[in-house]
């Protein structure tokens, strides 16, 4: 009996080690992996900067740029959830690391199909491959790189104020910048330029920074801006006989003989000038002579990236890695929304409480999961779309709180008070119990203000037991 004792006891033992070995050697194999991808990517970001500051003429260049900058932000994105993932040193972290969140599969999905936000291994070699890759072949890019002429930079308007700066969109602002740089062919006739994409993506802002730029507006006399709507009065002798950039925008569809009457009148500007079609319809793209530029939202690598960088400001990110590890989890709910990062991040910048960005993640969530259930579509969705979106979660009231599309918000003529979107999140008590309106103003080029009608409805459910419990009565009457 002894010795069958310790013969079990003995295995035992060894399959314990055994284990153990394996245990440490898949996680010095993991560390070396990461410490790896942390040299690429410095490796790789180190190119990065400095192509942002070279004028790039060259179409294959921006193409096998554009490739460089999502693998760095993939590889970003991998390396900050392998980082943090294992956060246990406080009771909200601990919710978050249990709790069901998005993984980055259903970044614009339904946040009920979700499974831990964790990167597996196959993930994090593939990653790592991918920048291998692009590194081993990057020496003719660096190479042709140098000939590039550089560009003048303000490097503190970047690192020091970076929620006053454009962010990406290295590759789009160069293509924009080269076609608007180029010669007419045929010289008499403008260049038009199409920039189509969805709602709240980027392209006015786009088009301001390059409109910005001292290259772009030494090249040009003067930039006019006009609205779609606007072309219709536009005559035959409007247009000076200088080099002048039209940015025109169109929020509907236009008769072609509009546009036909209005481009002949625009040739006859001076020679090399240009004109920039900004609309979120697809169909406008026809009125253009060059390919358009499509804008898209960020990839959740660049995305997450995006908003730790605004949401930690001058803080360094690596002493908080509980905050980070919430970061990541917003940031996918968020779903790519460039107005929820930026009210979101500056609430975060002025009260770096781990209990409090939990608390703001657990709305959002709530948020996500309600409109999905309701509507059946993500809250950025909606909202581009111009639908309307539920906000209850936010609301101290009990009454349901919608954010309206702009039609429906139209048509109320009385006067709303206003509260700042920050507020909504900060100070929700304060809120004003009838309907208001939600602002947001933008610290960048073209400063625009966003302003969105919040609504309080009647809950269905009891407004029909309301209803109901009047004829219930009655019957007791009848019998």
């Amino acid at each position: 009996m002894d010795l069958v004792v310790s013969a079990i006891a003995g295995d035992l033992v060894k399959r314990f080690i055994s284990f153990m070995i394996k245990k440490y050697e898949s996680q010095a194999n993991l560390e070396r992996k990461m410490k790896r991808l942390q040299h690429l990517l410095l490796k790789v970001h180190m190119i990065v900067n400095e192509a942002e500051g070279r004028c790039i003429t060259n179409s294959m260049m921006l193409l096998q740029l554009k490739k460089i900058v999502e693998a760095m932000y993939e590889g970003y994105h991998v390396l900050d959830i392998i980082k943090h993932r294992t956060l246990c040193s406080s009771k909200p972290e601990e919710e978050v690391s249990r709790s069901n969140t998005l993984s980055n599969t259903t970044f614009y999905g339904n946040p009920f199909c979700i499974g831990k936000s964790a990167i597996r291994h196959d993930q994090l070699q593939s990653t790592l491959d991918s920048l291998e890759t692009i590194v081993s072949s990057m020496t003719e890019f660096v190479f042709l790189l140098g000939g590039c002429e550089r560009m003048s930079r303000r490097p503190y308007d970047m690192y020091l104020y970076f929620d006053n700066f454009m962010f990406g969109r290295q590759v789009e602002k160069q293509q924009l910048i080269n076609i608007l740089l180029q010669e007419n062919l045929p010289p008499s006739a403008p260049t038009v330029l199409p920039i189509i994409g969805p709602s709240r993506v980027g392209k006015r802002t786009l088009v301001a920074h390059v409109c910005n730029n001292e290259i772009v507006q030494s090249h040009f006399s003067s930039i006019l801006h006009l609205h779609g709507e606007n072309i219709r009065k536009m005559e035959r002798g409007t247009f000076a006989q200088r080099r002048i950039l039209v940015v025109v925008e169109f929020t509907a569809d236009m008769d072609d003989d509009i546009w036909r009457k209005f481009y002949l009148s625009s040739t006859h500007m001076g020679w090399g000038s240009k004109i920039i079609i900004i609309s979120r319809i697809e169909r406008v793209s026809r009125f253009g002579t060059v390919r358009p530029i499509n804008l898209n939202s960020l990839s959740l690598g660049e995305y997450s990236y995006l908003f730790k960088v605004l949401a930690f400001g001058s803080t360094n990110a690596e002493e908080h890695p509980q905050l980070v590890f919430i970061a990541n989890e917003l940031s996918v709910l968020l779903g790519g929304s460039f107005l929820s990062a930026n009210v979101c991040a500056n609430v975060f910048r002025k009260n770096q409480d781990v209990h409090f960005w939990f608390s703001v993640l657990k709305k959002h969530r709530f948020m996500v999961q309600k409109n999905f259930l309701e509507f059946r579509e993500h809250p950025k969705l909606l909202f581009e779309k111009e639908h309307q979106v539920d906000i209850t979660i936010f609301a101290p009231s009990s009454s349901p709180l919608r954010l309206m599309p702009p039609s429906e918000g139209g048509k109320k003529k009385r006067e709303l008070s206003q509260v700042m979107f920050e507020d909504l999140i900060t100070d929700p008590i304060l809120l004003p119990k009838e309907d208001f309106e939600l602002v947001w103003e933008s610290r960048i080029p073209p400063y625009r203000r966003f302003v969105s009608i919040a609504s309080y409805h009647e809950d269905e459910q009891k407004t029909s037991q309301h209803v109901a419990s009047p004829c219930k009565k009655r019957q007791k009457l009848d019998k």
